[in-house]
């Protein structure tokens, strides 16, 4: 962690002061618009406690879903504002806007240790953009900026990247426990080191798979991905997920592990049906003998059987991407049993990707897991070794 924090500004230069704080409350809503996981929320509340407890006025900054450049109600920020002032214990002031006369009128109106909350800064096709004008229009809030935003911290967007052009910018707490947690554990790992890799596509992982194969002591690959691999072993799959366009990279990443010595543990079997819905019939089946007229959603128990000797063994896990098609209970068996035996491993344990936190949560078994990170493509790229725009704008030490 090279990146100056909230805590290297001196108390002395904090009162009074604005502060923007780049959030993550990108949380899940279901369809009455109630917050179902509020993690991202209470994980940004140390950087928001400790400068409100100092004196300055909190401006917080944050996207919620895909509005793509365009004002939905179904994007706003009013439920995430009501449960943050539950968390926190204080007023929270929502602005109808994240710029201009009214919102700057909000902040010149704030007093010390009073937050307010942006509208969805992805109302504006400019964030995402990362247009200067508008960076510029979120700087003219405040003094000093704060990234705590992990989870975002992948994206060169305004709110991320571009304000920090016009503000003296510094690390949020959280952003610093993610850079440490990813950082430390995973480039100096306890060994033996083992990395488990699930989801649905390789194209998404190549690069982290690449990585890692430089790092690990043993992978192993499950969920959708896996069938690309045994297309390029020269099996068929049924009409499991496969990425044709994938089949020649996933061959060369065999051979590359090969010749790095690494284990690569692919599914001994799988759970097959005819769809991926509930309630469906389905069989077990071997690796190489899945019916032309059915599809893999699962690992199956000898798999279960065979990822848990692996898993038992290492001191180092890192985890990202479920093992089947967890949502449906039909097809939920395997990833779930899989975060039992990583919660039961004692190792140090690592847990990257929305589906993935599902799966821990799922399985009941989060409290037990050394560090969740908030953020899915934000680890994965940091594992991967990409410099994230989000943190490289902060000031260094």
């Amino acid at each position: 962690m090279n990146k100056k924090t909230v805590r290297d500004i001196p108390v002395s230069e904090l009162k009074g002061k604005r502060v923007l704080v780049r959030v993550d409350f990108n949380v899940p809503l279901d369809e009455e618009r109630r917050i179902t996981d509020d993690t991202r929320i209470v994980e940004s509340l140390p950087t928001i406690t400790y400068l409100l407890e100092r004196g300055t006025k909190v401006i917080l900054v944050s996207h919620l879903g895909r509005p793509k450049g365009k004002p939905k109600d179904e994007f706003r920020m009013d439920p995430v504002a009501e449960r943050l002032e539950k968390l926190l214990g204080r007023k929270v002031y929502k602005a109808n806007d994240c710029v201009g006369e009214a919102v700057e009128g909000m902040v010149k109106n704030l007093a010390e240790g009073e937050v307010l909350l942006l509208e969805n800064v992805r109302f504006y096709a400019e964030e995402e953009a990362n247009d200067e004008n508008f960076a510029r229009a979120l700087a003219r809030l405040a003094d000093i900026y704060v990234n705590d935003a992990f989870g975002t911290a992948h994206r060169a967007h305004a709110s991320t990247a571009g304000v920090a052009r016009f503000l003296p910018a510094y690390a949020g707490f959280l952003m610093e426990k993610e850079l440490e947690a990813l950082g430390e554990r995973l480039n100096n790992p306890v060994r033996p080191f083992l990395a488990i890799l699930g989801g649905a596509k390789i194209s998404s992982k190549i690069g982290v798979i690449k990585k890692l194969l430089e790092k690990v002591d043993a992978l192993l690959i499950g969920g959708g991905m896996s069938y690309t691999f045994i297309k390029a072993m020269g099996y068929e799959v049924g009409l499991s997920l496969l990425e044709e366009g994938m089949i020649e990279e996933a061959k060369v990443i065999l051979e590359a592990a090969q010749k790095k010595g690494v284990n690569i543990v692919f599914p001994d079997d799988f759970v097959v049906a005819r769809e991926g819905k509930e309630n469906v019939e389905t069989k077990v089946v071997a690796w190489n003998q899945i019916p032309h007229d059915m599809g893999g959603f699962d690992i199956g128990p000898k798999t279960m059987e065979k990822f848990g000797k692996e898993i038992t063994t290492a001191k180092t896990i890192f985890w990202n991407g479920p093992l089947g098609l967890f949502e449906v209970e039909t097809f939920a068996r395997g990833t779930v049993e899989i975060a039992k035996k990583v919660a039961e491993s004692g190792a140090i344990v690592v847990i990257g990707g929305g589906d993935t936190i599902a799966a821990v949560k799922k399985a009941g078994v989060e409290k037990r897991i050394t560090h969740i990170s908030t953020g899915g493509g934000a680890s994965l790229e940091f594992v991967e070794g990409r410099e994230l725009p989000g943190v490289a704008v902060l000031l260094d030490c």
